[in-house]
């Protein structure tokens, strides 16, 4: 059974327990997949849009207006069979995914909406090829600036860039004199994504060195534990090409392979300040480990 397929089983587990007053066992559909629940967590967001907890939501949602409007069941039961513990709570909930309270939905010629059930395929796009290599890590951290920054995936993230704006050239060769291993030079580290990795979701966003060195106190730092990283190389236009290559990771890469995520951060190297070239070159990082 290839990732897909094993992707597909654990979204039919969740899916066969939508009717339930308990919250499906994500660590359960986690085990389907053959990954840690994290990953599950991560991966399903990326591939899916939204997060595993808002699919349920709206699969719920979606399955309790057909049972509205197509039997006499009380509003109470149907609240408590998809997972609701209140009348209120049920009508709250089902006002801001439909825009009407049960009792309307009831009324034949009211606008509902819907969400299908959902199934993971691969759509062949020319087979593009990504490149990519292992590389195994003792224990270091990442010394510079940090923010809590907006998550914004469609174009330059304006606030990520004030950041590397507010860099002197003292602090940059502060910074680069601190890197003594690999990735080389100035970096950036993603860390503690708000759940699910929407867009418009959160991030703690440092740009400085990756280092073995003490910290000095006026910079921030996140320990970074020993691990395994797979590292992408991308190259074209900034930044596009980057982001379209962040997307692949985790729609083809991960589904296909035998690794999961591990815990750390998302780390990203970048050539140099002139990222108007067109074959601009970028190494994405990401901490993994081999599924059990």
């Amino acid at each position: 059974m290839n990732g897909l397929e094993r992707l597909n089983e654990a979204l039919a587990y969740v899916e066969a327990h939508l009717v339930d007053e308990d919250e499906p066992d994500i660590g359960e559909a986690a085990r389907r997949a053959c990954c840690g629940e994290h990953h599950f967590r991560r991966m399903f967001a990326s591939l899916a849009g939204v997060t595993l907890a808002e699919y349920v939501r709206r699969r719920r949602l979606t399955l309790a207006a057909f049972e509205l409007i197509g039997s006499g069941t009380r509003i109470i039961d149907i609240a408590v069979k998809y997972g609701y513990g209140s009348p209120d709570a049920f009508t709250r909930a089902f006002q801001a995914m439909h825009g009407l309270t049960p009792s309307e939905a009831r009324e034949l010629g009211h606008p509902l909406k819907a969400y299908p059930r959902m199934t993971f395929r691969i759509t062949i796009q020319g087979g593009d090829e990504m490149k990519y290599r292992l590389v195994e890590k003792e224990a270091f951290r990442i010394v510079g600036i940090m923010q809590r920054v907006p998550l914004i995936y469609d174009g330059v993230n304006p606030h990520i860039a004030d950041m590397w704006s507010s860099l002197t050239a003292a602090r940059i060769a502060e910074l680069k004199a601190l890197s003594d291993i690999e990735p080389g030079g100035l970096i950036s580290a993603s860390a503690n994504f708000s759940d699910g990795r929407k867009d418009g979701g959160e991030v703690d966003q440092y740009i400085g060195a990756a280092t073995t060195q003490h910290t000095p106190p006026h910079l921030a730092a996140l320990e970074v534990a020993a691990s395994e990283w797979a590292v992408f190389e991308a190259a074209g236009e900034f930044p596009t090409a980057l982001q379209t290559l962040w997307g692949r990771i985790y729609a083809e890469w991960f589904p296909s392979s035998s690794y999961e995520l591990a815990p750390g951060p998302e780390l990203l190297w970048n050539e140099g300040q002139d990222t108007s070239k067109p074959d601009y070159r970028s190494e994405i990082w990401i901490p993994v480990r081999r599924q059990r």
